[in-house]
């Protein structure tokens, strides 16, 4: 087991911060405690690690497994050292008041483009409660017990497969996951661009998104998705989600029938941190009523 300390300056919510890492309730690859201790289970280029991240100040930060040390290295950026919330001006007096509230949001940075990518690219087309059955699914069937105590026993931590790990995955399996055949190829293409792809970890935003839709499958929405948690870009707004426009358009002008055009106007004013400003929109719970029942989930692997 290795230790690092890492002390924010100013506010820190670190579980506001790090929720984005979470796929969902069961994540195999993320926990929360009942008294706050985050643990991840990563793949790092020097191998698997398990962090835990009790809560603090400072955070003291332990690390298990081959890529302890990497990971505790990137500590401070991925718990949002390199963010700059302060650069952020509000032009909303909601949006301002959700800052006001939220003063400890920070923006991770993860450094890890694949592992970010592939729960993303599950998350094309389908209903969040989907993706999360089907990243559950994957990474228990076909990933590796989490290094230190969080791996042990039936129910532990597990690590996402590494490149060759997820070649191998058969096609029958990404079919009991509920993963229809243009994302399971999605995800092979990335896997076998990714040291390209892990480049755009350093690369500035609009770069890192060229790069990322160079992959067949791969857009400006799961482009954005995957660099707000590998790069913590505060500009990568997520165009073509199915909810988004509709909450900023209904938190910042009353509109719940907005477009992708429309929230990209309504968030100029936001040019350089229109991602902040849609987290702290989605944060003051302004978004529009529902005109119907949720979306009913369609479960492929049992067909």
């Amino acid at each position: 087991m290795r230790e690092r300390s890492w002390a924010p300056t100013g506010p820190y919510d670190p579980r506001r911060t790090l929720s984005v890492l979470r796929r969902g309730v069961g994540d195999p690859t993320f926990r929360t405690d009942p008294d706050g201790t985050a643990w991840r289970a990563t793949r790092t280029p020097e191998g698997p690690a398990t962090l835990r991240l009790p809560p603090g100040d400072p955070v003291r930060a332990s690390a298990w497994g081959p890529g302890a040390e990497w990971a505790l290295d990137r500590l401070p950026q991925l718990l949002g050292a390199e963010d700059r919330p302060e650069e952020f001006l509000a032009h909303h007096r909601s949006v301002a008041e959700a800052a006001r509230r939220h003063a400890g949001l920070r923006l991770v940075r993860t450094g890890s483009v694949l592992e970010a990518l592939i729960p993303s690219v599950l998350e094309q087309k389908v209903t969040t409660r989907e993706a999360y059955r089907s990243w559950r699914r994957l990474v228990n069937r076909f990933g590796e017990p989490a290094p230190g105590p969080a791996g042990e026993g039936r129910t532990g931590m597990r690590v996402m497969p590494d490149r060759t790990g997820w070649l191998r995955v058969p096609s029958w399996e990404w079919h009991r996951a509920g993963v229809d055949s243009k994302r399971s190829d999605t995800v092979i293409r990335a896997v076998r661009a990714a040291p390209r792809l892990e480049q755009a970890a350093d690369m500035a935003l609009p770069e890192a998104i060229a790069r990322l839709c160079l992959v067949p499958g791969v857009g400006p929405w799961t482009a954005a998705e995957v660099l707000q948690r590998s790069n913590g870009a505060p500009d990568a707004v997520t165009v073509g989600d199915y909810h988004l426009p509709g909450i900023v358009g209904h938190a910042l002008a009353g509109e719940r029938d907005a477009d992708d055009a429309r929230m990209l106007e309504l968030l100029a004013p936001y040019e350089g941190q229109r991602y902040r400003a849609t987290r702290y929109i989605v944060l003051t719970g302004l978004g529009p009523p529902r005109r119907g029942p949720r979306r009913e989930a369609v479960d492929i692997g049992r067909w």
